[in-house]
């Protein structure tokens, strides 16, 4: 049997994704099983997103000890504006994520930890708020191992490279500290010296595989005008 990964819209706008099952012989019924979500979802996904806000705010209050009232304000901020960016990319709002994009420096999309600044692609404000609809094919970098080019369309590289898991509710949250590590160089602070970043981590989930299938999201943020904006979208995963 084959498995193909389908996206679809409902009728209110909601975008989904999900497998279809395909018979490896033809025939001329068609079973389709639609799995809704049930009228918790939205609530339950609020509720994460409290979650997560408490669990920033306690990050940043600790490193806020000893700051002064300005400081304060700023990761205050800061907290806001990554709430707001990991909701956006969770829904996939292309359009609404392109106002929190650095206006000058754009933001840059690397599919592993190390940060390739010759070849991971940037990005423009008025680019990202276009992506959601762009089919065009971009080569986004190299998939490990392999070395092979990731050619991929946005839609793609969204569900492999950015939200492959929910890290709208995750297992650790890192403010401007590494979580995941595997073989691959970390260089985010040499690439980003300017730069905040949170991370958001799963430690992993097949028990059989004993952690190295984890996975972390991390949104690196500089401000202008004492205000937070992405610069970087940071996928990372164990590395051969």
């Amino acid at each position: 049997m084959k498995i193909e990964k389908i996206r679809f819209m409902t009728e209110d706008e909601l975008k989904l994704f999900g497998l279809l099952h395909l018979p490896e012989q033809k025939t001329k019924k068609v079973v389709i099983f639609i799995h809704g979500m049930h009228s918790n979802c939205l609530k339950e996904r609020d509720d994460r997103i409290a979650v997560l806000e408490q669990e920033l705010a306690r990050l940043m209050k600790i490193d806020d000890n000893d700051d002064n009232d300005d400081d304060i304000e700023l990761s205050n901020n800061l907290l806001l504006t990554t709430v707001n960016v990991l909701e956006l990319l969770n829904d996939k709002d292309m359009d609404d994520l392109s106002d929190f994009v650095h206006p000058t420096k754009g933001v840059r999309f690397s599919p592993y930890g190390y940060i390739d600044v010759d070849n991971h692609l940037v990005f423009t404000a008025g680019q990202v708020d276009d992506l959601d609809d762009d089919t065009e094919v971009y080569t986004w970098g190299s998939y490990d191992g392999s070395g092979e080019d990731i050619d991929l369309d946005f839609d793609d590289y969204y569900y492999d490279f950015i939200f492959d898991v929910d890290f709208s509710d995750p297992e650790l949250i890192g403010n401007n500290a590494i979580i995941g590590i595997g073989n691959s160089l970390i260089n985010i602070e040499e690439v980003y010296p300017d730069g905040h970043f949170v991370e958001l981590h799963f430690t992993g989930f097949d028990p059989q595989y004993e952690g190295i299938d984890w996975r972390s999201l991390r949104l690196v943020f500089e401000t202008v005008n004492g205000d937070w904006y992405l610069v970087g979208i940071i996928h990372d995963e164990w590395t051969i």
